[in-house]
């Protein structure tokens, strides 16, 4: 009994690393596009108004990929 496609599971598999792999090349860019350095203000400096921001940005453009890759 074939409930899902094995081609539909790989289409979502392949998307979903489409998405991660757009998502982290657009953080790198945002981190250098900032004069400071993102994970180090974060994590070591514990700035949480920074986490914050990130955090929107982070969503706003998940929102976009996943719109796009849809």
């Amino acid at each position: 009994m074939n409930l899902v496609p094995l081609g539909n599971i790989v289409a979502a598999l392949v998307f979903a690393f489409v998405g991660i792999f757009i998502f982290v090349i657009a953080f790198m860019v945002m981190d250098k596009l900032t004069p400071y350095h993102l994970w180090k203000e974060i994590v070591q400096e514990h700035n949480m108004a920074l986490a914050i921001l990130v955090g929107a940005m982070s969503l706003g453009l998940c929102i976009i990929i996943a719109a796009a890759i849809h």
